[in-house]
């Protein structure tokens, strides 16, 4: 196997200059060009010939071939057909790689799962388009794809809002989703010289280890989520409010409010000042009130 060369700058150009390549600001393209950062994802993402990774937008190969260094497989998937050439070409040394040319939104990765890796978890290890980061790793998660672990680079803001807690400003549907299927943990903060082009943003890479069990037990998931986005769509109206203008459920005011009376917070509690464990309570006495409505 080769040696990985691509996280050196001066090779990154080569490469671009001899494809033609243009940058799509729509795909959010900024490829990463420091071996020390490439070397931290790697090792925080425990990564062994055990294991089978998906990568979600190799760009030119420059984290796929330090993943194939260390996994037993790596699949790949790629959305800009442009890149398609270029990766053949980079990763060429390496018979460990799939390059699949698609929008992973779109693809059933639950599916590959079972078919490349017999259904085992599988770890997820990307340089994420910043624009699609949220609806990515909630579609793994929501999707139940056998998951032990997503490590990604993300926008800074959004990693600080993926591990806080009641009270933060940072804190929304996101913590709380996340923190719902993983025990997330930021790795290391990156600066934008760290790639090419410069980002405008700062970075971060974040670890979310997958629960083996979730840390509540909820009646019904879909609803707690649709309580959970309700009471943060409007942040600066009470929860009570929040879950009245829903309008969703139909639910009774005295209802509303002796739902969250059982969480022994006051009618005038926000949304953002409630835990986890708190919105999965709430969730399941108004899943009791539905189902005793129903039947």
């Amino acid at each position: 196997m080769a040696k990985p060369d691509l996280g050196n700058p001066q090779n990154t150009i080569e490469v671009l200059q001899k494809y033609k390549f243009n940058f799509q600001k729509k795909f959010g393209q900024n490829f990463l060009i420091d071996t020390h950062v490439l070397d931290k994802i790697i090792y925080s993402a425990e990564i062994t010939k055990e294991d089978m990774v998906l990568e979600i937008g190799p760009g030119i190969g420059t984290m796929t071939q330090y993943l194939a260094e260390a996994a037993g497989k790596v699949i790949a998937v790629e959305i800009d057909k442009n890149l398609i050439p270029i990766l053949a070409d980079t990763l060429h040394e390496y018979e460990n790689v799939q390059i699949i040319n698609e929008d992973v939104l779109k693809l059933d990765i639950a599916k590959i799962v079972e078919e490349q890796n017999g259904g085992k978890p599988i770890k997820v290890v990307a340089n994420l388009p910043y624009y699609i980061t949220t609806p990515i790793i909630m579609g793994l998660f929501e999707n139940h794809v056998p998951l032990q672990s997503i490590t990604v680079m993300v926008q800074k803001e959004v990693a600080d809002r993926m591990q806080t807690g009641p009270g933060n400003k940072d804190y929304g549907a996101l913590s709380l989703a996340v923190q719902y299927y993983a025990d997330p943990y930021i790795v290391a903060n990156v600066p934008p010289n760290c790639f090419m082009p410069r980002p405008k943003v700062g970075s971060a890479v974040i670890r979310l280890t997958r629960h083996a069990e979730p840390p509540v037990e909820v009646e019904d998931e879909k609803l707690m989520f649709d309580i959970i986005r309700a009471s943060f769509n409007q942040r600066r109206k009470t929860l009570a409010n929040g879950l009245k203008n829903a309008g969703k459920w139909d639910l009774p005011k005295e209802v509303i409010a002796e739902a969250i009376e059982t969480l022994g917070k006051g009618a005038s509690v926000r949304g953002e000042a409630l835990s986890l464990e708190e919105f999965a309570r709430l969730s399941n006495e108004i899943y009791n009130y539905l189902h005793n409505r129903i039947s």
